[in-house]
């Protein structure tokens, strides 16, 4: 098993904003494996194409792992993926509970590429949850702001352990948060992988 302290690296890796555009551009990549060729990744992705991926020095995986919307306290680090509704307020597409050790990472409010153009993450400290026919409502705070967002009971909460390359196997679903460089050349340094059959909600 590695070590926590390397979850924090991975989910920033994956999960940041484009704070690392000088060395590519961030991109999130969705599907499942096909199969791995030495130091390269081949993914099909959720839009019906084929990605390669080439692994970094050091590559790490990440399995996730199921939670129940109950699990999540005040104090928590969650990362939110999230659409407004007809109501207009932000509703929970999936919630990403934080290993403590990678707390802070991507903090913030901003868009995100889940399901449609009005998507946006937040990562933030969960600040109170009000309880509504076992539904919940999470009060985020972060720097410079906060929100509201509604988590339904039906809603995937996860979050995510260091976990062996051996997940990497055919047709495991899989989620990359790799950068292009001008030549569409992708990388990556780590992946959140499918475990259990829990796979990647985000």
């Amino acid at each position: 098993m590695r070590p926590i302290t390397l979850v924090a690296g991975a989910l920033f890796a994956l999960l940041t904003v484009p704070v690392l555009a000088q060395q590519g551009t961030p991109t999130n990549i969705r599907g499942t494996v096909a199969r791995v060729e030495s130091v390269t990744l081949v993914v099909k992705s959720r839009e019906g194409g084929t990605e390669r991926i080439a692994l970094a020095l050091g590559f790490a995986v990440l399995g996730v792992v199921k939670l129940k919307l109950a699990d999540i306290k005040p104090g928590d680090f969650v990362g939110i993926a999230a659409a407004p509704g007809r109501d207009g307020k932000l509703h929970a597409q999936e919630v990403l509970v934080f290993p403590e050790a990678a707390r802070g990472t991507g903090e913030g409010h901003y868009p995100w590429d889940l399901r449609g153009k009005d998507d946006t993450m937040t990562n933030a400290t969960v600040s109170g949850i009000v309880s509504r026919s076992g539904d919940r409502l999470l009060k985020l705070a972060y720097k410079g702001g906060e929100q509201e967002i509604g988590v339904s009971a039906r809603t995937p909460v996860v979050t995510f352990k260091p976990a062996p390359m051996t997940l990497l196997k055919p047709g495991a679903a899989v989620f990359l948060r790799a950068l292009k460089q001008p030549d569409g050349a992708l990388s990556a340094e780590h992946a959140i992988v499918e475990q259990h059959g829990v796979k990647p909600p985000m």
